[in-house]
């Protein structure tokens, strides 16, 4: 079923269909009605020679200049050019599908003035299967995504490279093999196609998209950490957190608990009365997480379905109002704090690795989880993995939103970074399968050594890690395994044959 594009109802989901998937997308009669209209306006201002932002100015520093009618036909190219200014390799293929519909969604709400040829090239793009060649680096997230957008507009020109079919091709050829109509710029059409933190939205549609089933993964691994450490389940009674009141502690505490259902460690088994932070505090730590990710998600719908342009156009209201709705912060903010609790996470998990791995923290279980202590050393190189990853992950932490650098010649002089925030996060969430992935070989290894009745989940979820990496009884290179446990996580196997053994756990 296609991807219906109306301006106003498209969800972080949506576009991971379009992105990964390749959904198609319908560009809905209304919303060209809507283009068309603001086009018919923005034409009658050109007409009556009013002056207006980059459609008959230059741009930043130059927007005091007025262009003659001459230069109004070649502005927007050369505009288009003079922004394709990129650096490094393409970004992912999805990352540039992404962009382009969330840059689609804001034409279809009727603001940008650009004629309609210009969003219909780009659905059909999207449906052709004829991605821009974009730099992956360029974009300080103010005004938008210029850089990037601009190697996407130059394919509305005939220019540019492509990738189609597995090919990197001229953008012409790309476009006329797969029958799309060049529409090529007129005035306000180049601006039109970049003004707007596009790549940044669609980049952190598709981390939210991912994140929200990490978080999942890592409450699954917690529980198998929990049960090989035989815990007191207290501290995941979902009483005790609605005490308290945090939705997130209330929803990681309930997914947890199903996984360990049926654990003899619900009242057979004698437990500490009283387990370690890392431990008992899982619930709380993951729900935080939970918590500013349900925020990151809000706000970043709340762009993707809004007039993020300049200047806009308002032709019921006959104005031009000129703004910076183009500003990353919006977005950027939460996506900082998303890459750092995603931190947060796995350096809970780590400390819990760690406890599995300390045989005077462990409960019985071998050190380092081998049973040949000396000759072999089991899982003890796994840890200083982890931690590695880790210290990476902390360092990209940082918040790129408080990094602004002035340019323009002081005409943009705060700009969001919000390109740095995506990025950075795209690698924070990376290490995270690798640290939550060794955290789940760890645990399952334990589990191997205790002899007590498993929760239903659990026991899913460890024999999903055994078709993956073998039971370590004597050392072995761990590269494979971890890598192997990576991509695992990456794809969520185990969160698939979990929710298909107790059903889907719950996102909020």
């Amino acid at each position: 079923m296609a991807v219906k594009v109306t301006g106003k109802n498209l969800k972080i989901e949506d576009v991971y269909k379009v992105a990964v998937e390749n959904e198609r997308v319908e560009l809905t009669p209304d919303a060209i009605e809507r283009i068309k209209h603001c086009r018919a306006f923005i034409e009658k201002k050109i007409e009556e020679k009013e002056i207006m932002y980059g459609v008959n100015t230059g741009i930043g520093e130059f927007s005091e200049i007025v262009l003659s009618d001459e230069q109004v036909k070649q502005f927007q190219k050369y505009l288009i050019y003079n922004h394709s200014a990129g650096i490094g390799e393409p970004i992912p293929i999805e990352h540039a599908r992404a962009a382009i519909l969330s840059r689609i969604n804001v034409h279809a709400l009727g603001y940008s003035g650009c004629r309609p040829d210009i969003t219909i090239a780009m659905t059909e793009m999207l449906n052709k299967g004829v991605t821009p060649v974009v730099c992956v680096k360029g974009s300080v997230g103010a005004c938008g995504d210029l850089s990037p957008m601009s190697q996407i507009a130059l394919l509305l020109m005939g220019e540019g490279e492509a990738f189609y079919k597995g090919e990197r091709l001229p953008g012409k050829v790309a476009m006329e093999k797969a029958g799309i109509t060049i529409p090529g710029l007129k005035a306000r059409d180049g601006l039109a196609a970049i003004n707007g933190s596009n790549v940044i939205t669609g980049m952190a549609c598709l981390e939210i998209y991912e994140t929200e089933r990490f978080i999942k993964q890592a409450e699954i691994a917690a529980a198998m950490t929990l049960e090989a450490l035989m815990a007191n389940m207290k501290p995941y009674d979902v009483r005790l957190h609605k005490l308290r009141g945090f939705r997130g502690a209330i929803t990681s505490a309930e997914n947890i608990k199903r996984v360990v259902e049926g654990s003899d460690l619900l009242g057979k088994v004698k437990v500490k009365v009283q387990d370690a932070y890392s431990m008992r505090s899982t619930p709380q730590v993951i729900g935080a997480a939970r918590d500013q990710l349900r925020w990151t998600r809000e706000q970043v719908e709340i762009e993707l379905n809004a007039v993020a342009d300049n200047p806009v156009f308002l032709g019921d209201d006959k104005i031009v109002l000129t703004g910076a709705n183009f500003q990353g912060s919006p977005i950027s903010v939460p996506l900082d704090m998303m890459g750092a609790v995603i931190t947060m996470v796995c350096v809970i998990s780590e400390r819990r690795l760690n406890r599995l791995l300390n045989p005077a923290l462990s409960v019985g279980l071998p050190a380092f989880l081998t049973k040949g202590a000396g000759m072999f050393s089991g899982h003890m190189l796994s840890q200083y993995t982890a931690d590695m990853m880790i210290v990476e992950q902390r360092i990209l932490s940082m918040p790129a939103s408080i990094q602004s650098i002035p340019a323009a010649a002081d005409q943009e002089d705060f700009v969001s970074m919000g390109m740095n925030t995506a990025l950075k996060t795209r690698q924070i969430i990376d290490n995270a399968y690798g640290i939550l992935g060794i955290e789940f070989i760890a645990a399952a290894q334990a589990l191997d050594f205790r002899n007590y009745g498993f929760g239903k989940g659990t026991k899913a979820a460890h024999s999903e890690v055994r078709k993956i990496v073998k039971h370590l009884d004597e050392d072995r290179p761990l590269y494979p395994d971890h890598n192997n446990m990576m991509k695992a996580v990456r794809e969520r196997i185990i969160l698939e044959a979990v929710e298909n053994e107790i059903g889907e756990l719950k996102t909020y």
